[in-house]
């Protein structure tokens, strides 16, 4: 899939990604909600909203969960324009609208990347013969009762090429942000998350929790605890030589760390972090743009630094907002 250009950043191209929600009758809420809460989340956070859904089944129409919810679909074309291919898991592992094959190759063909959770998974492997791909450990008991083609893998998720297999339920959140990531900055994927309360973010190679893995948000302890005191001091940010003291590391080692995982210096993972918390409280609440600044430790030059890494001023940014609302 062809990599696009980063959303929020002051040289940027504005831009969105669309996501094809694909459901069946009997799908798993759950899942629905972890995918589409994550992209509305991203959205409030991010001065420009990155991410457009679409709900899709195979012939359209009303489609009612396992739960007795109900959405509208769209039925899905031959000829998608999505980015992202999700398809949501379902309580009947038999479900005939969870054959999917074709559908599948009609977003790969188009450049998608698509994801398939839980019984979306196992119907796929199964169906393709195809090894070394994941689905909810649940699936893989009953399929291998059955005597299926297929040993799925234990994580919670497996990418091969354009196709990921995926274990669904509560992991869904995980491969949710992990998407996301890949186009909105990692203190705005991890303030998602935060309003999640989801504490951990874990990778596609973690193992489902019934295994009894300890996850991590990073993989990385001490990164981890520096973070966590980064979140707990947003309002006075404390200097890095103070984080790598209270840490018991180097300098250099800290850099190392937020370098590889992020992509970023410690620094700057700590200001966007901060300008992060900023956005969602411009956003979401009715605090002067200089109290903001304030309790995200800007006591100075607040609307500067916003207009830098954003491209547009706090102040710009409500007047939208209101405008928006307007309409």
């Amino acid at each position: 899939m062809a990599e696009k250009p980063d959303l929020g950043k002051p040289d940027g191209v504005k831009a969105q990604w669309h996501f094809d929600i694909v459901t069946a009758p009997g799908f798993v809420l759950l899942e629905l909600a972890s995918v589409v809460d994550v992209l509305r989340l991203a959205n409030r956070v991010c001065p420009h909203p990155p991410f457009t859904y679409t709900y899709r089944s195979l012939k359209g129409g009303t489609i009612v969960s396992s739960s007795g919810a109900s959405i509208p679909t769209q039925p899905v074309t031959r000829q998608p324009d999505a980015d992202y291919l999700f398809v949501i898991g379902n309580t009947d592992p038999d479900q005939p609208e969870l054959s999917l094959g074709r559908v599948v190759s009609d977003y790969t063909y188009r450049g998608a990347q698509v994801f398939l959770l839980a019984e979306a998974a196992s119907r796929y492997i199964d169906e393709h013969g195809t090894p070394d791909m994941a689905t909810h450990w649940e699936n893989a008991s009953i399929f291998r009762e059955r005597g299926a083609r297929f040993e799925a893998k234990l994580s919670i998720a497996t990418e091969q090429g354009p196709v990921v297999t995926c274990a669904g339920m509560g992991a869904t959140a995980d491969i949710a942000l992990a998407v996301i990531g890949r186009h909105i900055s990692g203190p705005a994927k991890m303030t998602v998350a935060d309003i999640m309360l989801h504490e951990h973010i874990r990778d596609f190679s973690s193992l489902q929790p019934f295994s009894g893995a300890k996850t991590t948000t990073t993989g990385d302890a001490r990164l981890d605890q520096c973070i966590k005191l980064m979140q707990a001091n947003i309002e006075d940010p404390l200097p890095i030589n103070q984080l790598v003291e209270e840490l018991g590391m180097s300098n250099r080692s800290l850099e190392r760390k937020f370098k590889t995982f992020f992509g970023t210096t410690p620094n700057g993972f700590y200001r966007e972090m901060r300008l992060a918390k900023a956005n969602n409280l411009l956003l979401n609440t009715t605090m002067s743009v200089r109290e903001i600044g304030l309790a995200c430790g800007f006591p100075n030059g607040f609307s500067s630094v916003y207009k830098s890494f954003f491209g547009i001023t706090p102040f710009a940014l409500r007047r939208q907002k209101r405008q928006s609302a307007l309409r």
